[in-house]
């Protein structure tokens, strides 16, 4: 390489740059290569995944039936009724909120799907729709109201368990007399939703429920959006600072509607799964099921305050719930247990997602 000549300022040899002509250009740290294990360990689901497989082995090791090919098929269906919910509440928390009514939202929309059906003598998919609509305008009301009064999504969305819970008691007493659905198996459109919503699939000779497969179509397009789309940069960087967000052009109002109406999309598919799965609906179901569907996605390594997460994590989440559930039973213990588990879960997922994400900035 041909070099220009300088003309030195004092004695030394050395070119004004202070370094010498045979000095390596310096790198740029915001180019460097990570490794190939570096990024692994980078990833905010890995602590949830070494936790999993933790578990699958302590069950496996403990209890026998766990080892079954049925018990599979058992597990991955207690994870998919939670783990569809996990996914919309993951891009949520990712995108710096909460939503505290999604317990009953599910609940909310198998009860207008069935009275909206039954009482008005529609086919059922009439009442399918009717309740997705009904499910998508409370995700745009908690959004909506969110951005409106800048108060916190927490109380937001507490207001709105509430006001929810109420209707779902309220209206199905006032319209039934009593505080569960009619039973709507015998109406135009039941067997074909119950086919889409909650049949089985054979697979070496076990019935797996088409939830699962739902559930996973779920979390591969959710990740998809989220690590290979615009809308999935718009998603983390409203979670990490929504000022900053809107000062380079991020349409925040958007992007916090939308994941409030997603979780209100994937509330109304939970909700028909649990409707053609049972026929009726109680109708204080769901109390209480929010912090689940929370606790999925802490565990799966999103963080409570926002811009850092997985949808794969909260899958994680949720299957780790499943084996808890399904394995303590199969090991013959008493559920009462299950809670204490769940808890020192949650704890230890969330000192080893803070000790993730703090070594996946250093590097």
């Amino acid at each position: 390489m041909t070099q220009t000549a300088q003309t030195p300022t004092s004695g030394s040899s050395r070119p004004p740059g202070g370094t010498s002509p045979s000095s390596p250009p310096a790198r740029d740290d915001r180019v460097r290569r990570r490794s190939p294990l570096a990024a692994l360990f980078g990833r905010p689901e890995i602590g949830s995944l070494l936790g999993a497989v933790t578990i699958f082995v302590f069950f496996f090791v403990v209890a026998e039936p766990f080892r079954s090919f049925s018990a599979l098929a058992t597990v991955l269906y207690q994870s998919s009724t939670l783990g569809i919910m996990a996914v919309a509440v993951a891009l949520l928390m990712i995108g710096g909120e909460f939503d505290l009514s999604a317990g009953v939202g599910v609940t909310a929309s198998a009860i207008t799907a069935s009275l909206t059906a039954f009482q008005l003598g529609l086919n059922v998919w009439a009442g399918i729709a009717i309740a997705l609509a009904v499910s998508l305008a409370i995700g745009y009301f908690n959004g909506w109201l969110l951005l409106r009064t800048g108060l916190p999504s927490f109380l937001i969305t507490l207001a709105t368990f509430f006001m929810v819970q109420g209707l779902n008691l309220g209206v199905t007493r006032a319209v039934t007399g009593t505080v569960a659905t009619p039973g709507i198996d015998d109406m135009a459109g039941f067997g074909a939703a119950r086919a889409f919503f909650s049949s089985t699939i054979s697979i070496g000779g076990v019935g797996f429920r088409i939830t699962i497969l739902w559930w996973l179509l779920l979390v591969a397009g959710s990740t998809y959006v989220l690590l290979r789309t615009q809308v999935g940069n718009w998603i983390f960087a409203v979670g990490g600072d929504a000022a900053a967000a809107r000062a380079v052009g991020v349409p925040v109002r958007a992007t916090k509607i939308g994941l409030f109406m997603f979780v209100g999309f994937c509330a109304w598919f939970a909700g028909m799964h649990q409707l053609f799965a049972f026929n009726t609906i109680q109708s204080g179901q769901g109390i209480g099921q929010e912090f689940y569907f929370i606790i999925a996605a802490v565990v799966g390594g999103c963080l409570l305050t926002g811009g850092y997460g997985s949808t794969i994590g909260s899958a994680i989440g949720a299957f780790i719930f499943g084996m808890t559930v399904q394995g303590i039973v199969f090991a013959g213990w008493n559920a009462d247990w299950f809670r204490l588990f769940l808890g020192v879960v949650l704890l230890l997922a969330t000192v080893v997602n803070l000790v993730v994400k703090k070594q996946a900035e250093k590097r």
